[in-house]
């Protein structure tokens, strides 16, 4: 989901891929117990927790969301590497012509393989000339729970202090 060409674009979230769930719902990050749409709202990103089926609502506050694979897994990690590399290249298209004020990741590690970029950690990536600004947020799925909700809500919120978001 994407604001009508044109309209302003503030942030891009990108998931990873679509989980089986999300897949059969056609909404982002739908499988209960995402974390996700609780992240955007309690970072302030949103007014209210937005449930997956009013993805559409973010295009009204310049916001956006997409995936690096288009392909439905039980689990991000089924996902090889080229088609990882295939998705960054589908995305780098999207954001040259989307122009999103900053590119937000949510997946570090597929992050690293789509764009070859083996140190990447969370957070402000470096900067790149003629490129949005880079961001990468942890992966906000149950099955990460290495990164407990306050954190990752924390880190949405670093990036939505950082993008200028009020």
């Amino acid at each position: 989901m994407l604001p009508a060409p044109g309209a302003p674009l503030h942030v891009l979230f990108c998931g990873i891929n679509p989980s089986l769930y999300s897949a059969a719902t056609g909404w982002h990050f739908a499988r209960p117990g995402n974390r996700f749409w609780p992240a955007l709202h309690l970072s302030g990103f949103t007014p209210r927790q937005l449930d997956p089926s009013e993805q559409h609502l973010l295009a009204g506050l310049g916001l956006g969301i997409t995936n690096l694979v288009a392909r439905a897994t039980a689990q991000a990690a089924e996902l090889g590497a080229a088609e990882l590399h295939a998705g960054g290249e589908r995305l780098a298209a999207l954001v040259a012509d989307r122009r999103p004020r900053v590119l937000a990741v949510a997946g570090v590690t597929a992050y690293r393989t789509a764009f070859a970029r083996p140190r990447a950690a969370v957070g402000a990536q470096p900067p790149t000339p003629g490129s949005p600004r880079v961001w990468v947020l942890p992966n906000p799925s149950g099955l990460n729970a290495a990164w407990t909700t306050p954190r990752i809500v924390a880190a949405f919120r670093e990036l939505r202090e950082a993008a200028g978001e009020q």
